[in-house]
């Protein structure tokens, strides 16, 4: 296994890295070396985060002279609001962050798109460099420059698009996950494969226990421990590899190609919505049924072999993600679902483009879907 991967993303006056590798956090004052440029740095990160790694980061950064500054913040989906952002640009303003400084955002994906839209804020833009230490955020939200808050209308309307100065992902942070953060993360990875690459869908298929954790238990422990780590990394660099390539070539979504990468979440979003961005729903666990959802809805609509669609739930299913919409027991019908879809950041003039499929590895937007028709399948999916 390489040690340490760099991915390239290649945007003109903006290109960065993504470095994948083992032991990033412990080494993260040598990595970062070369975009900090004071001794004291701002670093936001959450509650349970910081229990993991905060004397870690500070030790490091200690021995290269610097001293790391902290807004430790809650956990959760609930953090990504007004009032954190708040908290999160006064923050950075008291400790003199400038426009040549580069906050960290070290944790998962809420902590991500929280610091980074506060660095796109502060001073009209700092840098910011992002440390994900979730398999979600590792494989997608991290990567591209996307950053939100969730408000009342919806997830992540308000936001900026502000690219990362760099990505450390350490492979070595996801054996503090729990198993259910881990899948859900892993459904990010399935959308690669889904949404243009087949044969990487193949590879989930022979992979997925070892990216979970499980593998031969007739290996010794270090063999097991390699199976892994090496099975998490081939994921992470593939997936960002992947949404590397798509985002150089439509950073803001301008030619519908980046938002191939929404495939399941418009479906997954209402979901979150309905169920209050709560611990009730992961993200990655509504992408997952948002998939599902899509496959199936491709069925419907004449474009997609019902036997791809029962491959997709199936692969899922095994991977312990949810799969039915009937199994989360919303108390709401298909009407309710379709109506949290009308706040979706894609909606033009009134129209909704869909994430569809005609097979595996072949996503595309579809402009002509009618709500009430989705509606009327959700219906069905609820019964």
């Amino acid at each position: 296994m390489t040690l340490v991967h760099d991915v390239a993303v290649a945007l003109e006056g903006r290109a960065y890295d993504v470095r994948v590798g083992r032991g990033l956090i412990a080494d993260i004052a040598q990595h970062c070396d070369g975009f900090l440029h004071k001794p004291t740095v701002p670093i936001i990160t959450d509650v349970n985060v910081a229990q993991l790694y905060k004397d870690v980061v500070e030790r490091s950064l200690a021995g290269a002279g610097r001293q790391a500054r902290w807004l430790i913040l809650p956990a959760g989906e609930a953090t990504k609001v007004w009032q954190r952002l708040e908290q999160a640009v006064d923050f950075l303003l008291n400790e003199g962050v400038d426009r040549q400084d580069n906050i960290v955002a070290l944790g998962g994906g809420v902590i991500g798109d929280l610091a980074g839209l506060a660095a796109a804020m502060v001073k009209r833009g700092c840098g910011f460099i992002q440390v994900p230490t979730t398999l979600l955020a590792q494989v997608d939200s991290s990567v591209g420059g996307k950053t939100a808050i969730n408000t009342a209308a919806g997830k992540n309307l308000a936001g900026a698009f502000h690219q990362p100065s760099l990505v450390l992902a350490d492979v070595a942070a996801l054996s503090t996950l729990p198993l259910r953060e881990l899948r859900a993360g892993y459904a990010e990875v399935v959308k690669y494969g889904l949404i243009g690459d087949a044969s990487f869908f193949s590879w989930c298929e022979r992979h997925a226990t070892h990216v979970l954790g499980e593998t031969d238990q007739t290996l010794s422990e270090s063999a097991v421990e390699g199976s892994i780590a090496e099975a998490r990394q081939q994921a992470i660099v593939h997936s960002v590899t992947a949404k590397a390539r798509i985002v150089t070539r439509d950073e803001r979504e301008t030619t519908g190609e980046r938002a191939l990468l929404n495939l399941g979440h418009t479906f997954g979003h209402a979901l979150e919505a309905e169920t209050g961005y709560s611990d009730r729903l992961l993200h990655g666990e509504a992408v997952a049924v948002g998939m599902v959802l899509a496959a199936r809805y491709s069925v419907r609509s004449g474009l997609m072999e019902a036997s791809d669609a029962d491959r997709i739930s199936r692969h899922l299913s095994r991977s312990g993600l949810p799969i039915s919409l009937a199994a989360l027991e919303l108390d709401c019908s298909g009407a309710q679902l379709a109506d949290h879809m009308t706040h979706d950041k894609k909606m033009v003039g009134g129209n909704l483009p869909f994430v569809l499929m005609r097979g595996i590895g072949k996503a595309f937007l579809y402009r002509n879907v009618a709500l009430a028709d989705v509606a009327a399948f959700l219906d069905a999916e609820l019964a």
